[in-house]
C-alpha cells in the first residue's frame, strides 16, 4: 500500500460527517481515488499561472445584455384589477402564519 495524503481513518471520518457506512473496501478505494484527486490538484497548484489575467470563465461568453433603462411601472390600480383578490392598497393573500 503506497503512503498518500489521505489517510483512510480520514475517510472514516468524512463518511461519518456525511453519515455515510462504508465496508473497508470501499474505504480503501476511496482513499485511493482521493489520494489522485488531490495529487492532480497540486500538478494544478504548480502551474505558474502569475502572467494570467484573472477570468469568470475559461472562454469569453458573449451574453447579449441589454442597457438597464429606468422606465416607469405600471400604475398601482392597472395592477390590482388584474390580481385575484386586492385590499385596495396590495394584494390580497392568505394568512400563512399561525399567531400573527
Amino acid at each position: 500500500m503506497d503512503d498518500g495524503k489521505i489517510t483512510s481513518e480520514q475517510v472514516r471520518h468524512v463518511a461519518r460527517l456525511a453519515r455515510l457506512e462504508l465496508a473497508e473496501d470501499t474505504v480503501e478505494a476511496l482513499r485511493g481515488q482521493l489520494d489522485a484527486i488531490l495529487g492532480y490538484v497540486a500538478a494544478l497548484d504548480a502551474v505558474d499561472v502569475s502572467h494570467l489575467e484573472p477570468s469568470f470563465h475559461a472562454i469569453p461568453i458573449l451574453a447579449p445584455l441589454r442597457e438597464d433603462i429606468v422606465r416607469p411601472g405600471l400604475p398601482r390600480a392597472e395592477v390590482l384589477a388584474a390580481a385575484p383578490a386586492s385590499d385596495g392598497e396590495g394584494f390580497a393573500v392568505p394568512k400563512v402564519l399561525e399567531g400573527a
